[in-house]
């Protein structure tokens, strides 16, 4: 990516789309440093990491009336723990960058003085690591049947590594609809013989959901999103994010 002017950053928490509900969204990760210096530190300061964390800061426009808007979305979301994808990529493309993590939502302020347009800020505290991935899905393809997404070279995972992976439902229609996605992962970009790797809880409804593998090393460098949708008429919107840890 060239340099960029911040205009559209899409911001999906948990089962909602709050890009047209936001103007400013901050990230920030940090690695505490834990002193180890001592006598044979030669005159110079000896420092490790500790403990990381992230944390997410965002404000925008309120609004309220329907589960889709961030007042509603936000009481629903207080105090609880979900995923958060956020990207400076207008169109969240397969392939595009993405930053995301499991976070707890842990305050929401909202209005101000009269004649000001409604404001809303919130901050978001990590339960997992933040992490720079790929967009597995795009959030504006409406799926009505059981399929799979674009192979994505993401990488091998070594010993002690991590796929992270986060699934936004934002929206499900039909009569009883039901999705369950999968990520699922190849030796090469044929998917001839895929493994699934991991398996979100089956969806009914918007909602957002994040997993991880166990840190066992997997030789596959290929990586996608896969999806099995029953029910009648069913046509679910959602986004999904992949990356390594």
């Amino acid at each position: 990516m060239s340099k960029t002017i911040l205009t559209n950053v899409r911001t999906f928490a948990l089962g909602v789309d709050l890009t047209s509900q936001s103007n400013k969204v901050e990230l920030s990760a940090e690695i505490e440093d834990k002193d180890t210096t001592n006598y044979a530190s030669v005159g110079w300061n000896e420092c490790i990491g500790g403990l990381g964390s992230a944390e997410i800061s965002a404000e925008g426009q309120w609004e309220a009336g329907d589960p889709t808007k961030v007042d509603d979305s936000s009481w629903a979301q207080l105090g609880g723990v979900g995923p958060w994808s956020i990207s400076a990529n207008n169109s969240a493309s397969v392939g595009d960058l993405v930053y995301f993590t499991s976070a707890l939502r842990s305050s929401y302020t909202l209005f101000d003085a009269v004649g000001e347009v409604a404001p809303w800020s919130g901050s978001i505290k990590s339960s997992w690591p933040l992490v720079r991935g790929q967009f597995a899905h795009p959030p504006g393809t409406a799926r009505t049947s059981t399929g799979t997404g674009t192979g994505l070279n993401v990488g091998a995972l070594l010993t002690g590594k991590r796929m992270y992976a986060a699934l936004h439902v934002l929206s499900a229609t039909g009569t009883t609809p039901s999705i369950t996605a999968r990520v699922e992962s190849s030796a090469d970009n044929t998917f001839a013989a895929p493994t699934t790797r991991l398996t979100f809880a089956a969806a009914t409804a918007a909602g957002g959901q994040a997993l991880r593998t166990d840190g066992t090393a997997i030789t596959d460098a290929w990586w996608r999103i896969a999806w099995t949708i029953s029910g009648t008429t069913p046509s679910f919107l959602f986004a999904a994010t992949l990356g390594i840890r």
